[in-house]
This record gives C-alpha cells, sequence and structure tokens, in this order.
C-alpha cells in the first residue's frame, strides 16, 4: 500500500534533525509505503507527464519512436561485456568510416 500525502496536518510528528538528515523540505509531497510490519517513509518522486509541456512532450515521443525503430532495424551496436569490447568496437567503426570518406573524396 502506498499514500502520498501533502498536508502539514498530519498526525504523524517526525523529529526535526531525521527530517534534516532525510533532506525533506517543508511543503515537499511525502508517501508512506507500508509492506511486512514496516513502515517506510520517502520523497514523491516527480511524474514524467508533468515535468514536459505536450509540445516537449510530442518531441520526446517522437524522437523514442525513431529510437524504437533504429533498434527493430539493427542500426544499434553492442550489447559489450566489457568497456574494453565497447571501445574496440568504436575504433573500429571510425576506421571504417575513415576509409569510406577516402574513397569517397575525387581526383585533383
Amino acid at each position: 500500500m502506498t499514500l502520498t500525502v501533502k498536508d502539514n496536518k498530519t498526525p504523524i510528528v517526525v523529529p526535526p534533525a531525521v527530517r534534516r538528515k532525510a533532506g525533506f523540505k517543508r511543503g515537499q509531497e511525502i508517501e508512506f509505503k507500508a509492506s511486512g510490519g514496516v513502515i517506510a517513509i520517502v520523497s514523491k518522486l516527480p511524474n514524467a507527464d508533468d515535468e514536459y509541456t505536450p509540445a516537449q512532450r510530442r518531441a520526446i515521443d517522437a524522437r523514442l519512436a525513431k529510437a524504437d525503430a533504429d533498434v527493430k532495424a539493427g542500426r544499434v551496436y553492442g550489447p559489450f561485456t566489457s568497456a574494453k569490447e565497447m571501445a574496440a568496437s568504436v575504433e573500429s567503426n571510425i576506421r571504417r568510416v575513415r576509409a569510406a570518406k577516402r574513397k569517397a573524396k575525387p581526383a585533383r
């Protein structure tokens, strides 16, 4: 069960030192999560839908759709098991692009 509270008249008192240590600010929305005999009080994360204007959300959705199309078409690299493997892939792609540029240069 999760409950969100923003009301300052909540009948639970959390000592100021505990609130400071947790980083809670006055008027901040918090969530109460109860499970297995434990109550956890956490700050409520912002909803991504509230964070962007409708125009910004459309632009983000369009970019995500393009990224999905790239993945489906196989225009991605990896997954890599190490940073060394990823670096080798990047260097290989750089060499391939440079070779293609050399071939594309017109003769003088």
